[in-house]
């Protein structure tokens, strides 16, 4: 038997150097300097896009000459684990020859480590994934020293050994150089989980980058896949983004623009026929924009499919197999599906809107507004948004040509209102349109003083439609309950108050359609 045969895993004091970096010596301080280089690891994986003096190199650098010098030694899996825990640095911004320092020396260490014998029937590396790249400092803090307690389900002699090591040494290779060894567990590509981390933010609402800068580098990744099962994946992932661009948040058509073409060159790829497999044999696929788009993520690299497919069937073939979730037909339909709900935003967005079919909503049978409707969806209240545009634009349109005082301050004020009630905002067309309306309000000119004693009309308080509905119509509704909130005729036509109301109007809507 050799020596990893016959006596325990690697122990730090087993090396027979002192040399630690720290000018110390002896297998106490061997630990003490490896702990605290984990330590110090772990804040490099988290902090690794920060913005850092070269400490970071600094840390790669050293670890990558300590494995350098021993690269089958018996503490070369501790300088791999460091380097395995540096990758997101190495593929972010390294200093120049840092990553090419790291590569050389996992280069040297995988064959020496991969030619020496072991008993062990598997090792900890086989099932190692990407998340727990971060847990690998904390493992290693108790891995050297054997007087701490070890909780993880492999031996620790399994984790020490030089095999496993390998392993770790070829997962290192396999990121920073793809392609270039095998044997190696599936798992996806840093700049991916870096990709999956950015939308889950930007989809969940708390974006880290340029939300359109993102979304259209979606669009671009998409254009970019030439293999078939790539592609799949991201026209799931454009699926995700197109929830998002089409809810209103998105105030630009390139952005919606740049979705579609990318859609459409994609889907010019796509089969004519339809696939063989039964009507519902395809997948219900996730409709929580953060988990489709990581799904889309994981499907668009070879990686992340055989990591998908292994966790399928790790869990009992729970899912679809993979290839019915990369079904050529389905594929173009959920493409085709996305296209289509996106061109139909695009036009609802920020196309013309035709809104004369609400004056069967909003008018009665003489042409008098239906006061009551009206004054109850201007109010503050979650359940209006679904009204807001169309009534705002109808209002602020049917403005410009009303002869009646009352008509005319009822109309502005819907126009006003609806604008703070659509959510998430209103879309650029329909803020286009009433802005310019409210432009030519806020210009015109006023008094130097009101002609009324009252005050002006309050807009956000809970009586208001009471109030509104009153002033347009008092034959028909009673003065409000509190006579506090009454105010006569000409506080509501007042000019000052018009006025007023449209500059704030203004103020609003112009940021939303300002490039």
């Amino acid at each position: 038997m050799t020596t990893n045969e016959t006596s325990p895993a690697a122990r730090p004091d087993d090396t027979g150097s002192g040399k630690t970096g720290c000018g110390n010596s002896g297998s106490d301080t061997i630990v003490g300097d490896i702990q605290n280089l984990a330590v110090a690891w772990e804040k490099l994986h988290y902090e690794y896009e920060e913005y850092h003096d070269g400490s970071h190199d600094r840390l790669v650098l050293d670890c990558a000459a300590r494995l350098g010098a021993d690269p089958g030694g018996p503490l070369a899996y501790v300088w791999i684990f460091g380097l395995v825990v540096a990758v997101p640095h190495l593929s972010w911004v390294p200093g120049d020859g840092v990553k090419e320092a790291a590569l050389q020396a996992l280069r040297v260490a995988e064959p020496a480590l991969s030619a020496q014998d072991c008993v062990h029937d598997s090792h900890p590396y086989e099932m190692h994934d990407a998340e727990e790249d971060e847990e690998l400092p904390g493992w290693l803090i108790d891995l050297v020293d054997d007087t701490q307690e070890w909780y993880e389900d492999r031996p620790r002699d399994e984790w020490r050994c030089p095999r496993n090591a390998a392993g770790f040494a070829r997962i290192a290779l396999d990121l920073l150089d793809p392609g270039s060894v095998s044997d190696v567990p599936p798992r996806l590509p840093p700049e991916a989980n870096a990709t999956i981390d950015t939308l889950s933010a930007l989809l969940e609402g708390y974006p880290k980058t340029d939300v359109y800068d993102e979304i259209e580098e979606q669009a671009r990744a998409l254009r970019s896949a030439e293999d078939p099962d790539d592609r799949a994946g991201r026209i799931m992932v454009v699926r995700a983004v197109g929830w998002y661009a089409t809810s209103g948040m998105v105030r630009h058509k390139g952005v919606l623009d740049e979705l579609i073409e990318a859609l459409e060159e994609a889907l010019s790829h796509s089969p004519a026929d339809p696939c063989e497999h039964a009507w519902d044999a395809h997948p219900l696929l996730p409709n929580f924009a953060p988990e489709a788009a990581r799904l889309g993520i994981e499907l668009s690299y070879p990686g992340g499919r055989l990591r998908y497919e292994r966790q399928r069937t790790e869990q009992g073939d729970h899912g679809a197999p993979l290839e019915i979730m990369l079904c050529p037909a389905f594929i173009a339909g959920l493409g085709q599906e996305s296209l289509t709900q996106l061109r139909t935003s695009r036009d609802r967005l920020f196309g013309p809107r035709d809104v004369s079919h609400v004056d069967a909503e909003y008018l009665d049978a003489g042409g008098r507004l239906q006061i009551e409707k009206i004054a109850q969806r201007v109010e503050f209240t979650s359940r209006n948004e679904q009204y807001a545009e169309d009534l705002g634009l109808w209002a602020a349109r049917r403005f410009e040509h009303a002869d009646s005082a009352r008509e005319r301050a009822v109309l502005l004020l819907a126009a006003y209102q609806t604008m703070q009630i659509a959510y998430p905002a209103p879309a650029r067309s329909v803020a286009e349109d009433v802005l310019r309306v409210l432009r030519t309000v806020a210009a015109a000119p006023r008094p130097a003083e009101c002609a009324h004693d009252d005050a002006h009309p309050q807009l956000r308080y809970a009586g208001f439609r009471h109030a509104m509905a009153h002033f347009y119509a008092p034959e028909d509704f009673p003065t409000p309950e509190k006579p506090d909130q009454a105010r006569g005729e000409a506080a509501w036509i007042c000019p000052r108050f018009f006025g007023e109301v449209a500059e704030e109007g203004v103020r609003n809507l112009e940021v939303l359609v300002t490039d």
